[in-house]
């Protein structure tokens, strides 16, 4: 069994014009990184520019988060993450779109990461996006022209949600409407409730309290399918 699980995090660290910081929500890989690495699954990064990533979020008195800063193989990797074109898809039995406002500007177009993402789901691997990860979900189509998110249920960061935080007229587009677009069946739960999604081999989140979810359900699904 691949037991290797890639994360891609966003390398924009700025919201629009706002100049206010943004980055990869810390929560949001710390959570279902504590899942899958206790599940006895390896974690890899990657990012669109590569490098040391832009981080949004701190500790604070999450333990997972300080597990996860305080992590040496985590350090290590996360001090020069590879680009898309670095990363060899085959090595990876899931990739997890991991969430913060930052993904909004470049996970959409980034086409290294879709095709990453494209070639694991089409190969019997998952993908699995939490918050704003799906961003990443919007534009990405397999190999017979379809858009993955097309007739599946997803859940992704609301539009509710993105207004109670005075940010949906910062982003360029909003996430759950766009995935509406894309003929997703988007599945809300009152803001910021756990709501995790499954459909097939595709594994999403709604918010920061939904991604330890997400890493648990990617975990079974891995696991289900790899006795």
């Amino acid at each position: 069994m691949r037991n290797k699980i890639l994360f891609a995090l966003t390398s924009h660290d700025r919201k629009g014009e706002t100049g206010q910081p943004t980055g990869f929500y810390l929560p949001e890989a710390a959570h279902p990184w504590a899942v899958l690495k206790e599940a006895g699954f390896e974690v890899d990064f990657v990012s669109p520019k590569g490098g040391n990533p832009p981080m949004e979020g701190s500790a604070g008195n999450d333990a997972l988060s300080q597990s996860f800063l305080e992590d040496s193989d985590v350090t290590r990797k996360m001090t020069n993450t590879p680009t898309p074109s670095q990363v060899k898809p085959s090595d990876y039995a899931a990739i997890l779109f991991v969430g913060g406002h930052g993904t909004m500007w470049d996970f959409p177009d980034d086409r290294g990461l879709a095709d990453i993402a494209a070639s694991i789901y089409e190969k019997g691997g998952v993908v699995g996006a939490v918050c704003h990860g799906p961003a990443a979900l919007v534009n990405l189509q397999l190999s017979n022209g379809r858009y993955l998110v097309e007739g599946k249920r997803v859940a992704a960061f609301t539009n509710d949600e993105e207004k109670a935080v005075n940010l949906d007229a910062v982003v360029p587009f909003l996430l759950e409407a766009k995935l509406r677009e894309r003929g997703a069946d988007h599945v809300a739960a009152p803001n910021w409730q756990a709501n995790v999604i499954v459909d097939g081999r595709l594994v999403t989140g709604q918010n920061p309290a939904s991604a330890g979810g997400v890493g648990k359900e990617i975990a079974e699904l891995l696991k289900n399918r790899n006795p």
